[in-house]
């Protein structure tokens, strides 16, 4: 006799397994977070929760018991459009995070328009603005041209492939080029799915910013959440509702089951507001940041700079801290915290504790402890593609003309060179450079930040990336492969590179493509 022919009382040998479709984020939080309150199977629950019944369980359990687990329960899809590059890196600086954004390789972004600031009555600084915008876009479509000319005289057509294919790849590679003359006011699109305690700490995060924009974002997405959703079979819902007219008790069953209002999360994040937490202690630690450096020069710092751990946990958080605060290198911000008396460092760590809430977590800098610590000083366009790697812990410093600009060489066989218009290049990023200090320098309210949406994606922006080596084996692997960016590219060699002078047992494992070899460039 089997085991299974016997079963002793009691004994349940039917594993049940299926998919769920159809109920609302919050409801479906509330019957998943049933399963450790009540006996009830999924089905039972759903059947009968309704959406007022959900929003008292979280009122109470949520928002007066604090167990904000039941959050992560809840999934809710945004489409978030025409929005800045500028505040979509800002929007998309979440750890637990998942979505698209428009790419830089395979759309023209003439196409997508930009955004302008409110000058109020500096017309002047206006002008300048829109002028150095428009300059900038001049600039990319032309480059965009004058490489792609240098592509098609240098990478000829193989037979087996269509022209159209041809003209495709090619124009996509002409983009990688031309995308770091963007600047940051330019219009993106992207989509985000994400649970609603994500969602609310994101939204808390936006709506304590300073630029305005990004601070209108969070208002905006707050308000998504919390009204009605867009509905994508609604149409079609109201025209099978409109056909039920000669019927009017089921047409109006069918309207309260198909074109019914829904709203995604109207009680997780109807509480989001500014981080005071993250507000207070941001600007202590730039006071702070400036009376420890001392108004030291930066120094200069190599693409990646793999900074050895010779510190204590204290002086790390303290240096990650100063970092997060300043402009300056890991490295010069922890040489000089690692010289301060212990007992400034602990006020250093405090401050970094002293506002936080009952329900706020710690800043993000004080994830401390990995292995590895790669300060990566690169195009904001690059950044953007080192920045989708969310296993790792990213400090990353605000924008800023003073780390200068790349100018990028793709070591392939068609570039600026080759195109004869490094010149022009260059001319045009230090215009927008010098217009946005011009801007910055204004009396008028949030110039400082106006001033910010001129620099183009060739800037350089500096980010600290923690990890252990499982990470700097995938990072490397994966963003050096021939079909990627040539900026991330390097930026993965030079991480191989780093590891291998200071761990060499371990690089031989690294699975890297040498950024130094040619590549075919018809390949994607």
């Amino acid at each position: 006799m089997s085991s299974e022919s016997f079963l002793p009382e009691g004994a349940a040998n039917q594993t049940d397994v299926y998919a769920v479709h159809g109920a609302d984020p919050e409801v479906l939080a509330y019957a998943m977070a049933k399963y450790s309150r009540s006996a009830l199977s999924m089905k039972e629950s759903l059947a009968e929760i309704s959406a007022q019944r959900a929003e008292q369980f979280l009122n109470t359990f949520y928002f007066q018991y604090g167990h904000r687990s039941i959050a992560d329960l809840a999934h809710i899809a945004f489409a978030i459009e025409r929005l800045s590059l500028l505040a979509a890196i800002v929007l998309v600086d979440e750890q637990r995070w998942d979505g698209q954004e428009r790419s830089t390789r395979y759309q023209n972004f003439m196409k997508s328009g930009w955004y302008f600031p409110d000058f109020g009555q500096d017309s002047a600084s206006a002008k300048l603005y829109a002028s150095t915008v428009q300059n900038l876009f001049s600039a990319y479509q032309s480059t965009t041209a004058s490489v792609q000319d240098a592509l098609r005289q240098r990478v000829a057509r193989p037979e087996a492939m269509k022209p159209e294919a041809y003209e495709r790849t090619l124009r996509a590679r002409a983009f990688d080029v031309a995308r770091y003359l963007l600047p940051l006011a330019t219009n993106t699109s992207l989509g985000q799915i994400v649970n609603a305690r994500t969602l609310e700490t994101q939204v808390s995060r936006l709506l304590s910013h300073p630029i305005a924009e990004v601070r209108q974002l969070g208002e905006k997405l707050r308000d998504a959440a919390t009204g009605a959703a867009w509905n994508v079979n609604a149409a079609a819902g109201e025209k099978f509702v409109a056909k039920l007219s000669t019927q009017p008790e089921l047409a109006e069953e069918a309207a309260s089951l198909l074109t019914r209002e829904v709203r995604t999360a109207p009680t997780l994040v109807k509480y989001a507001v500014p981080n005071e937490y993250l507000i207070q202690t941001r600007n202590l630690l730039e006071q702070i940041a400036r009376e420890t450096m001392q108004g030291a020069d930066i120094a200069p710092a190599p693409l990646v700079d793999l900074v050895e751990r010779t510190e204590s946990l204290e002086v790390e958080l303290a240096a990650t801290l100063l970092y997060w605060g300043s402009d300056y290198s890991y490295r010069q911000v922890r040489d000089a915290a690692a010289g301060l008396p212990a007992a400034r460092i602990n006020e250093i760590i405090e401050t970094g504790l002293r506002h936080r809430g009952r329900h706020d977590e710690a800043l993000r800098a004080f994830h401390a402890g990995a292995a590895l610590r790669f300060d990566i000083l690169m195009d904001v366009g690059g950044f953007r593609d080192m920045h989708r790697h969310r296993r790792v812990t990213q400090i990353k410093q605000g924008f800023t003309a003073v780390h200068g600009y790349e100018t990028p060489h793709s070591g392939d066989i068609a570039g600026l060179e080759e195109a004869g218009i490094v010149h022009d290049y260059q001319a045009a990023v230090e215009a927008a450079h010098e217009a946005s200090a011009t801007i910055a320098a204004a009396s008028a309210p949030e110039a400082a930040s106006s001033a910010l949406y001129v620099l183009p994606l060739a800037t350089r922006l500096r980010c600290l990336f923690k990890m252990d080596f499982a990470e700097a084996q995938y990072i490397s692997e994966l963003r050096s492969a021939p079909a990627g960016h040539f900026s991330y590219r390097k930026v993965a060699w030079e991480m191989y590179l780093a590891v291998q002078r200071q761990h060499p047992s371990l690089a031989k494992h690294i699975r890297v493509t040498d950024f130094t070899q040619p590549i075919d460039l018809l390949q994607r």
